[in-house]
């Protein structure tokens, strides 16, 4: 598996969610609707950036005591360690209804000195003051006040969150929108192509913001036909 460069990284950075499930589409590795977290996942802290990472997983459970939970948290540490930079955590609460956090400034601090720069989490976070100031990104579906018993139930395996499967290693795309899982065999391919799909818009876009700008409705062959420019432009994105 082909890792991305940090300028690589860095260049994906520069587009949004849904950018990058337009430029996916062009590629045809796998059905539209695939690969994304349903509704559901949501930005907790209180700035908006692109993240991308490679995935470290556990799953965790915070409804009862586990007399070995420092061992399994050092051992998940360690997960996170030897991932490659930057990485993501994500995370599977397996108690049937999510009671404390394994989220706080704590963790968010632990994360970033291992090299992670953000969490997906089905539960919940907390800290949110606190990991906007550090600038650690909290994906999740849920806020909590206490961390109850939370401890490390699995780490470095498959989790599924919100219809998406994610394995150790995945490479992940998050921002205000969502999470996309970006197919390894295309990734270094991506920002280009998200670079051509935007401008791939422009036919349909420049006109219509320029019929704003002179207070006339285009008319339905206009928009037909900026529409046609539009699809073809799409279809030499991934060229």
């Amino acid at each position: 598996m082909e890792r991305l460069t940090k300028a690589q990284i860095d260049e994906l950075c520069k587009y949004d969610s849904p950018t990058v499930c337009n430029a996916l589409e062009v590629f045809g590795v796998r059905p539209n609707i695939e690969g994304v977290m349903k509704p559901g996942m949501m930005l907790r802290v209180k700035q908006n950036k692109v993240v991308v990472g490679y995935a470290a997983t556990a799953k965790v459970s915070a409804s009862f005591p586990d007399a070995d939970a420092h061992r399994m948290l050092m051992g998940y540490y360690e997960h996170v360690r030897e991932m490659a930079d930057p990485t993501i955590a994500v995370i599977q609460d397996t108690d049937p209804e999510p009671i404390g956090s394994f989220w706080g400034e704590v963790q968010a601090t632990v994360h970033m000195s291992l090299g992670c720069l953000g969490a997906v989490v089905h539960g919940g976070v907390r800290d949110i003051d606190e990991a906007t100031a550090m600038g650690f990104q909290f994906h999740a579906t849920q806020l909590h006040v206490t961390h109850g018993y939370t401890h490390i139930e699995k780490y470095a395996c498959p989790v599924r969150i919100l219809g998406l499967s994610v394995q150790p290693g995945d490479l992940l795309h998050m921002d205000q929108h969502g999470v996309v899982n970006i197919p390894h065999e295309v990734a270094p391919k991506l920002a280009v192509a998200c670079k051509k799909i935007m401008e791939a818009e422009l036919p349909m876009l420049e006109p219509c913001r320029q019929a704003i700008k002179e207070g006339r409705k285009p008319t339905m062959e206009e928009l037909s036909a900026w529409r046609s420019a539009m699809a073809a432009a799409r279809k030499t994105a991934k060229e």
